[in-house]
């Protein structure tokens, strides 16, 4: 199966843990659950990530498969499904359901729900412009699947406009959609584009060739920091000779943005001796604190690694500027990083890496505390017989309402066609913001798991009027007046649930 990466090829391992490689850790109980494996007609190789949505359930797409997967010379178009936490799984969506693809090709990244209640996507491939242009497209899908093409990329001369978006979409506070397209732009190396939800198109930025200090070739999405700015990563170019991508910050409100690069990998060393890690592929994520977390795909090849590019590393950098490598994979604790970081609520990182581990280079599922003293490998994948527990997690881990981890694995499962699993580590039940800021009198959702009989709902000690919807799994609130940034809390019959980021009210 085709990934793409700045380097274009991964050696996969079969690696046996050495005793003592890795100083052990004593951890609280932790259960992998497989809770769907794909066949094919319901999908294949589920690369993005899960997304929960208002009414409790989760959402995402596959990279192949669907109704028009026939085991053979076609392996089907990918799918859009939604899959109960208990494990029943909906196919919603096949793509290249349309002629030529128009309706799009292979969804590489999940959906996110926007306010409207929408589901937000893009495709890798197809599109109007198919196949004369291979561009993608962006698109919008309701939670009973009726699916419409919002823009098509390729749609200018030479792919002026983007081509092969492989990230998810970001709904800003503005309330439009922010992503990144891989190829094309005016100099062929990736764009930064805005999106209504019409579908309206704007370009933000083009990234530049041959004066690539920003970065080239934008794999992962976008972060709207709590300075209201946005922030992204590279996987290509940069200062350094070395090529080894960047972390870059553009401002908003124009089109067009004004672009500044923050840091450029392999500053640290000569490739694949990065010490600092090479080519981040993954979206960044941030504190309440300012500070920003993130991870490499390569780089950081010590004398312990196998991977001959160097297995990656999990880093967190400063708002000041300062990166700081918090852990250097080496095989056996993992190798490869396709996916990004969730920050758990009990504060520390969460992730997944695409190879390695203990059981036949199947992947691993890792904690490490911000401040990297604490690394702990928590399940290695390809522990059964033919790896029916899922292999090779891709996708970056989201933590629902319920306290479980959620993601997909691109392989493994009963039909070799990749799994959705659950990862529980015994953390409790909160609430989630659906947005993380908004103005008194704006509308919020927050996610919940059995919110029916709530009594009380307070934005850092002032009360708010609400709703509880008819699943109970979501409560329709606005911001108070006198509110101020700081914890949402929700009093059930069984306690008291709070927030697991701040709220930021804005002026």
């Amino acid at each position: 199966m085709y990934r793409s990466s700045a380097w274009m090829f991964v050696t996969v391992f079969a690696i046996t843990l050495a005793s003592g490689l890795l100083a052990a850790q004593t951890v609280q109980a932790q259960t992998l659950t497989t809770l769907h494996s794909f066949a094919g007609l319901d999908g294949y190789d589920p690369i993005g990530a899960l997304v929960q949505a208002t009414n409790g359930d989760l959402y995402g797409t596959t990279f192949y498969g669907g109704s028009n997967y026939n085991g053979s010379s076609y392996l089907g178009g990918g799918t859009v499904f939604k899959i109960t936490a208990g494990g029943k799984l909906t196919r919603l969506y096949t793509f290249c359901s349309l002629t030529n693809c128009a309706d799009g090709l292979a969804p590489y990244a999940g959906l996110i729900q926007a306010t409207n209640g929408d589901f937000y996507g893009t495709t890798q491939d197809g599109g109007a412009n198919y196949p004369a242009n291979n561009g993608g497209s962006v698109f919008k899908i309701t939670s009973l699947g009726k699916l419409t093409t919002l823009y098509s990329f390729c749609s200018e001369a030479d792919c002026a406009d983007g081509t092969l978006p492989q990230a998810p979409l970001i709904q800003a506070t503005n309330g439009k959609f922010y992503g990144t397209a891989l190829g094309g732009g005016v100099y062929g190396i990736g764009t930064v584009f805005e999106m209504t939800e019409a579908g309206a198109m704007d370009w933000l930025y083009s990234f530049p060739y041959p004066n690539a200090a920003n970065g080239a070739t934008p794999e992962a999405g976008l972060l709207q920091a709590n300075d209201g700015n946005f922030y992204g990563t590279t996987i290509n170019d940069g200062t350094n000779s070395n090529s080894a991508g960047t972390i870059f910050e553009i401002t908003p409100p124009t089109p067009p943005g004004t672009v500044t690069s923050i840091y450029s990998f392999c500053s640290l060393g000569a490739f694949p001796d990065c010490t600092d890690g090479a080519s981040p592929e993954a979206a960044l994520i941030q504190d309440s604190a300012g500070n920003f977390y993130g991870t490499t795909y390569a780089g950081a090849k010590g004398k312990a690694n196998v991977c001959p590019v160097g297995c990656g590393t999990v880093f967190k950098l400063s708002a000041a500027g300062v990166l700081t490598t918090l852990h250097t994979f080496q095989g056996p604790d993992g190798e490869i990083l396709y996916s990004g970081l969730v920050l758990g609520s009990d504060g520390n990182l969460y992730g997944t890496t695409a190879y390695g581990g203990a059981n036949k280079g199947g992947g691993t599922l890792f904690r490490v505390t911000t401040d990297g003293a604490t690394f702990t490998t928590l399940y290695s994948f390809c522990a059964q017989p033919k790896c029916t527990d899922g292999a090779y997690p891709y996708g970056t881990l989201i933590q629902a309402t319920d306290g479980n981890f959620y993601g997909t694995t691109g392989g493994g499962g009963d039909k070799d066609k990749g799994t959705v699993f659950k990862l529980s580590v015994g953390l409790a039940p909160f609430v989630e913001t659906q947005t993380s800021s908004g103005k008194v009198g704006s509308a919020v959702e927050i996610l919940g798991t059995d919110l029916t009989g709530a009594t009380s709902v307070t934005f850092n000690g002032t009360s708010a009027t609400f709703t509880v919807n008819s699943t109970g799994s979501a409560i329709t609130t606005t911001v108070p007046t006198g509110a101020t940034t700081g914890t949402v809390t929700v009093t059930t019959s069984s306690g008291v649930l709070s927030s697991n980021k701040p709220f930021a009210v804005r002026e």
